[in-house]
């Protein structure tokens, strides 16, 4: 603990007064732009992997980057869904799962996870994902099944994300987009899912046409203030 207290003073004492600016405008208000759903695996750094700035970012996590279907139970993720899309009018929502993600290893063997039933109860909703991989990867090694699992997780979490109200009506009216990402712990690299391919591709590639879109904006910019 000691070291995370002394994170806190170097941040007050180094950090903070470097974007003193940046948050005293956050103090007003906030208006972030993006819905990051990602897992509670301490390796995760919202952030730091998308080099975000305080603000940018309104972050849902749980253990399996999981969003249940929507129903009458009120719970943290459903209330935080509804938020950010009705009030907050994220444009975009994004699940992010990862590399070596323990949850996804128990909800491989939801056996195992007995003795904590509400880490048991959770990861039932990820069985329908669990269903898919055993079938499509019956032949892969353990390894290269939870990898598979990882992946057809975000995409049965993005179904589920369609099931809440708000946001199957601004999915409706063109106003949000859902992104499935998988971000690999050992390399940085992200991909994340092209439903016209229906695949997993390089960031670079999945957003070609917008990241170019960028680069052009940004030298557009510089042209006109040199």
């Amino acid at each position: 603990m000691p070291d995370i207290v002394a994170g806190v003073i170097k941040f007050q004492n180094e950090v903070f007064p470097e974007k003193k600016a940046l948050f005293e405008g956050l103090d007003r208000g906030q208006s972030p732009t993006v819905l990051f759903i990602t897992c509670s695996d301490s390796r995760i750094a919202p952030g730091l992997i998308t080099q975000t700035d305080p603000g940018e970012l309104f972050i849902c996590r749980n253990a399996g980057n999981i969003v249940p279907p929507h129903s009458h139970y009120t719970g943290g993720v459903t209330a935080s869904i509804e938020y950010a899309v009705a009030v907050l009018n994220v444009t975009d929502i994004v699940i992010c799962g990862h590399s070596r993600c323990g949850a996804m290893v128990g909800a491989m063997d939801l056996e195992s996870t007995k003795a904590l039933p509400h880490v048991h109860e959770w990861l039932g909703y990820a069985r329908a994902a669990v269903q898919i991989t055993q079938e499509k990867g019956k032949d892969l090694s353990e390894e290269d099944q939870v990898n598979m699992l990882v992946h057809e997780n975000v995409l049965l979490q993005i179904q589920h994300l369609k099931t809440h109200p708000y946001v199957a009506t601004y999915l409706a009216m063109g106003r949000v987009k859902l992104h499935g990402w998988v971000y690999n712990i050992k390399t940085g690299a992200v991909d994340a899912y092209n439903e016209q391919e229906n695949a997993f591709q390089s960031l670079e590639t999945r957003y070609a046409k917008e990241l170019a879109a960028l680069l052009a904006k940004e030298d557009s910019c510089k042209n006109t203030h040199t």
